[in-house]
């Protein structure tokens, strides 16, 4: 005669309590930021930002190498793109220096920007017064050359633009670099980008990313 086999004495669990788990990993991927940055430079602001991670945000980088007006329109392109594919992001942001651009060209691509409803991170004169701003408060305009100067002397080693470490040597210095660029912007009682020299807004943008890191 066959024997009846002995229950186990576990109880299966029903499908439905191992849902919540794939619920909350969905909900958790949902609040992730998703933040699309697009800069003049190839290398430079790229390797800086893409450092910048946290298990709440996700930052995409890219660098054009073309000139400011460009770099807007190829912004508001990837922007419409990533809307059509239905992978929006919630903050677009572009990323560019005064250089030798006019005063009429400079001021012109951060009104097209800040009207597509792009935020803007300039530097007047260079990116690199940013990274100068981690040492010092500097108030005085400089050429782009005395800035890498400056760096190489305050780095202990010759500053390189595509130097992929800056991130990390610079970090524990942020906070000092957000206060001297703060105060840098205040000093201007009225703002005109193209005469405030020096400036920047990238501190405005390193905010947000740590706010999401």
């Amino acid at each position: 005669m066959p024997r009846t086999p002995k229950p186990s004495g576990r109880k299966k669990l029903p499908d439905k309590g191992r849902r919540p788990a794939r619920r909350r990993q969905s909900n958790f991927r949902a609040k992730r930021r998703r933040v699309l940055i697009v800069c003049e430079g190839e290398k430079t602001e790229p390797n800086y930002f893409r450092r910048f991670r946290g298990n709440a945000l996700e930052v995409k980088v890219i660098g054009t190498g073309t000139d400011t007006l460009n770099v807007v329109r190829q912004a508001r392109k990837f922007r419409e793109s990533a809307e059509r594919e239905g992978t929006p992001y919630d903050a677009v942001w572009v990323v560019f220096d005064k250089d030798d651009y006019s005063a009429e060209a400079f001021n012109r691509a951060i009104q097209t920007a800040q009207a597509e409803g792009l935020k803007v991170a300039y530097s007047n004169q260079a990116f690199e017064l940013w990274y100068v701003l981690h040492f010092d408060y500097m108030d005085a305009a400089i050429s782009r050359r005395r800035y890498q100067e400056t760096l190489s002397k305050r780095l202990g080693k010759a500053y390189k633009k595509n130097d992929p470490t800056l991130y990390d040597v610079l970090l524990e210095r942020q906070p000092k670099a957000i206060q001297n660029a703060e105060r840098l912007l205040a000093s201007y009682p009225e703002h005109n980008p193209a005469r405030d020299d020096p400036c920047t807004t990238v501190h405005h943008l390193v905010r947000e990313l740590n706010k999401r890191a």
